[in-house]
């Protein structure tokens, strides 16, 4: 009995000795120190995506050279009307601001955007990047038809 005792007692001690201790472990003072990689992830509204159409409606829009002066004054009528709540045209407010779009999305990608903002908020990964920069205020759909959406982007090129 006295030798289980022992035993038990040795088994208890040198697991004791093997679980505890310092699990950090200790660096080498001789080793090269390379600085930590802090991936910073540019905004979503800072992004640069041009071949992205988005989903919904547009496919393809065709820009003339020349702004239209007609059709974007149409559009900032529209956009001054229906969109200056959220958005103001060269600052960040409770949506993105439009002024350099063109430079950052594709005119199919805006005109999905103003026309199914509900469809591009679930299937597209910008749009959902952009919602969640902009506190998760959805854009809201001002049923405007491809033409008044057309004026807008139109706008947007003057801005």
């Amino acid at each position: 009995m006295k030798t289980i005792s022992k035993i038990c007692i040795l088994a208890l001690m040198l697991f004791l000795f093997n679980c505890g201790g310092d699990t950090k472990k200790k660096e080498d003072p001789y080793a090269k120190k390379t600085p930590e990689k802090t991936e910073k992830k540019e905004p979503a509204s800072k992004r640069v995506e041009l071949t992205n159409k988005g989903v919904g409606p547009v496919s393809k829009v065709d820009l003339a050279l020349v702004v239209d002066p007609e059709m974007a004054a149409n559009g900032k009528e529209i956009y001054e009307k229906m969109c200056t709540a959220c958005h103001k045209p060269d600052k960040k407010h409770i949506g993105p601001a439009p002024k350099g779009i063109l430079s950052r999305r594709s005119p199919e990608w805006i005109m999905n955007m103003i026309l199914a903002p509900e469809k591009m908020v679930k299937e597209d990964p910008l749009a959902k990047d952009l919602l969640i920069e902009f506190n998760g205020s959805p854009m809201a759909n001002q049923n405007l038809t491809k033409d008044e959406a057309r004026a807008v982007l139109e706008y947007f090129r003057t801005l």
